[in-house]
């Protein structure tokens, strides 16, 4: 259901629900003019209204705390409106018991009443069964089973229009039980058995077996005292206590978890963002070059990299890369992966063999059938030279006399997933003032609401909004783009880019 809908629906029956106590006062008067009954709908406010309270804190509960999203939204959602709806019933009961002329309310109202009964029963068996998680061949059995009991105990309800089986309203409007009375007796305690038996053989903590064992037995022991007696809303009450407890300690034990678990992330997003060269200018002392990288995980953690390193006094190895998937695997590969690549580049070997060497080590050891798309590049410093090659990665930028362009190289497959596979080097050739542009396909895939993609137009459409500018300031320029084209769509994957600008003297081929 979705959340925004639901709030029109529950709105007004919080409304209703406040109000109708002081609507009965006024019908028992307009409809009944009898003062008998306005004397017994006083006394009565006092207990409906901590009722209705109920409904006030447990639809608070929902818009506080749950979202759409969460496990027993919908079945949470459609208690509480059960429950307010109930009551409802139950008062429309109060005042029309023992007024003849209002016999045949009494009757619609009963048969509600029993009807909202049940539909309770099961809807917080359907609770139970999501937030808790049962599993195995009883939970089957009981969905099943659960269902075909609701259906049978409503058409015994039903069955009363034709034929007093569970019970009559007398011609002075009094309300009688009949002879099959116990059905709805045998159906709670039924379903509140295998409900039992289900919480007590979950895997769930202790603590959340007893919030919902909770709400299972106070409603049931009141409802056994008064012996089914309908025309007291305390059932109703209990069964909100008890609800509000049961959420209380589940969404409590879960936060707890969840908390545990986004601490864990935010120390592997701390581990990765460290892994990752952040400092910037990076190699102050060298005037050759300006470079500038940044990485935005779609998750906590993400799969993507980037890298530069000085190989020796001469030679700048820079690498971008792409594991496949997202979150904490594709950053455990990531590690992987980075460490591997830089490894055998700081050997001083040729960009090809640079990935070559990779892939092998990779398909040793990828039992997660895991793969990185990879674009490396290894500049000499001195002659503006750069050796590159190409593992199934994007096609990189290159700004020559003051306009970016792309590249378009021949890639090789990517890194992990065959180990015979040769990749192929090529040369290019920068001038003072030129610069390179990479980037993982989280920049030209980044979607708007309505789903298009950024693309490289877009992306070379800002690259040469300012050409001539440092490589800061060109990803800053990128980034604004990327984020005013998607608006308010979510990060969808990874998006990570490098610049670099080649300060030093030589020409361009």
């Amino acid at each position: 259901m979705d959340y925004k809908c639901s709030k029109f629906i529950i709105w007004p029956g919080m409304i209703l629900s406040v109000f109708s106590p002081i609507f009965s006062i006024v019908l028992s008067y307009i409809i009944c003019d009898n003062e008998e009954i306005y004397l017994r709908t006083v006394p009565f406010l006092y207990d409906y209204g901590l009722a209705v309270a109920g409904v006030f804190v447990c639809s608070a509960l929902f818009f506080g705390c749950m979202r759409e999203d969460v496990e027993g939204t919908r079945e949470f959602l459609i208690l509480d409106i059960l429950i307010g709806t109930g009551l409802l019933i139950i008062e429309i009961m109060f005042y029309t018991t023992g007024v003849p002329e209002q016999r045949m309310l009494n009757f619609i109202s009963v048969i509600l009443e029993k009807i909202v009964n049940l539909t309770i029963i099961y809807f917080f068996y359907r609770y139970i069964r999501i937030t808790l998680n049962f599993k195995g061949r009883i939970a089957g059995w009981a969905d099943k089973g659960m269902a075909v009991l609701l259906s049978l105990e409503i058409l015994i309800a039903l069955s009363n229009i034709f034929y007093p089986v569970e019970f009559m309203i007398d011609a002075e409007g009094i309300y009688h039980t009949a002879g099959f009375y116990m059905a709805e007796n045998i159906y709670l305690f039924l379903t509140s058995l295998v409900t039992a038996i289900l919480i007590i053989r979950s895997d769930n903590i202790r603590s959340q077996k007893i919030a919902a064992l909770t709400f299972l037995f106070p409603p049931i022991c009141d409802y056994i005292i008064l012996e089914g007696e309908f025309g007291n809303a305390s059932q109703y009450a209990m069964a909100l206590m008890s609800l509000v407890i049961m959420f209380c300690i589940i969404f409590y034990a879960k936060s707890t978890k969840l908390a545990s678990t986004q601490a864990e992330l935010n120390m592997a997003t701390g581990i990765q963002e460290s892994m990752l060269p952040s400092n910037f200018p990076a190699f102050p002392s060298r005037e050759e070059f300006d470079l500038y990288a940044s990485m935005d995980p779609a998750k906590e953690v993400g799969g993507d990299f980037y890298d530069f390193f000085l190989i020796d006094d001469d030679h700048l190895g820079i690498v971008i890369a792409d594991v496949s998937g997202k979150g904490v695997p594709a950053a455990l590969y990531m590690v992987i992966a980075k460490t591997v690549v830089q490894n055998y580049a700081k050997l001083g070997i040729s960009a090809a063999d640079v990935l070559a060497k990779a892939n092998q080590a990779l398909c040793s050891q990828n039992d997660m059938e895991m793969f990185v798309t990879t674009w490396i590049g290894i500049l000499e410093i001195s002659t503006g030279r750069m050796s590159c090659a190409n593992a199934g990665h994007e096609y990189p930028a290159i700004c020559h006399e003051g306009r970016f362009e792309l590249f378009k190289d021949k890639h090789g497959f990517v890194l992990g997933a065959e180990d015979t596979v040769k990749y192929i080097e090529y040369e290019l050739q920068f001038c003072r003032g030129d610069k390179l542009f990479v980037y993982t396909d989280g920049v030209v895939e980044a979607t708007d609401t309505n789903e298009k993609l950024f693309g490289k137009d877009r992306m070379l459409e800002a690259l040469n909004t300012d050409a001539r500018a440092e490589p800061k300031e060109i990803l800053r320029v990128v980034r604004k783009a990327i984020d005013t084209f998607v608006g308010n769509a979510a990060q969808f994957d990874d998006l990570t880019m490098l610049c670099l600008e080649y300060r030093g003297i030589g020409s361009m081929g």
